[in-house]
């Protein structure tokens, strides 16, 4: 399932965020790529100890706890500190797939990489080319969003960024182990969730919302892997 989430940060967020990102010392991207991802990565990419990767990646982390629609599509158990690049000068990188496991740094906890998010801090309008391009059995799939959106997509998903040519892309990217690790599983419950939702906001008093929120945590029981 790939699924955009509008808004995550506010404007004026944004531009607080985009002032500390252009004051920061950026590193080459390649230093923390694996072997093959390393002969198509092409960016420059915040040290993963710099203080704005912790301040602004909690702030993230912060507003997706707050954020309904993240939980319910993502049912997260573990998220990957979120990471920040910068795309510029022909930067990109070319199709790979994401590891399948993260080491949470300063401690001996992994994230399997279920659902991969990409947070945009660049409007499309400020650079040409730097869309994310993920192929998956939805097809393949163009994003280039405006700045404070974000898209979650499967972890297992072929991507890459199409070269930057004119400005700068900036943006977050982080990984979300969820409770379930199929994505289609995960896609049924969110419908599921969704439909009860609606179900309820128009028939507060429907009998079946009941007996439907049984059926989604049944089957959450079923597939959750903790």
């Amino acid at each position: 399932m790939m699924l955009q989430i509008p808004d995550l940060l506010s404007a004026d967020e944004v531009r607080k965020c985009r002032q500390a990102l252009e004051q920061a010392e950026w590193d080459d991207g390649r230093k923390t790529a694996g072997h093959q991802a390393a002969q198509v990565k092409r960016n420059l990419q915040l040290p993963l100890d710099h203080p704005v990767t912790k301040g602004i990646g909690d702030f993230i982390l912060d507003r997706l706890g707050q954020t309904p629609l993240f939980i319910s599509a993502a049912l997260p158990l573990k998220v990957l500190p979120p990471r920040f690049n910068r795309y510029e000068g022909g930067g990109a990188y070319g199709n790979h797939v994401d590891n399948a496991l993260f080491n949470i740094p300063g401690t001996a906890l992994r994230v399997r990489t279920d659902i991969s998010s990409t947070l945009f801090f660049s409007d499309p309008d400020e650079y040409d080319g730097g869309e994310l391009v993920i192929e998956d059995t939805f097809g393949q799939q163009t994003v280039k969003l405006p700045a404070g959106h974000l898209v979650m997509y499967p972890g297992t998903s072929l991507h890459r960024v199409n070269p930057v040519t004119r400005g700068v892309r900036y943006a977050s990217f982080f990984w979300t182990q969820s409770l379930v690790a199929l994505d289609t599983q995960r896609r049924t419950l969110f419908d599921l969730d969704t439909a009860i939702q609606r179900l309820t906001a128009d028939h507060p008093d429907h009998a079946s919302i009941g007996q439907l929120s049984g059926v989604y945590h049944n089957l959450l029981r079923q597939w959750s892997t903790t």
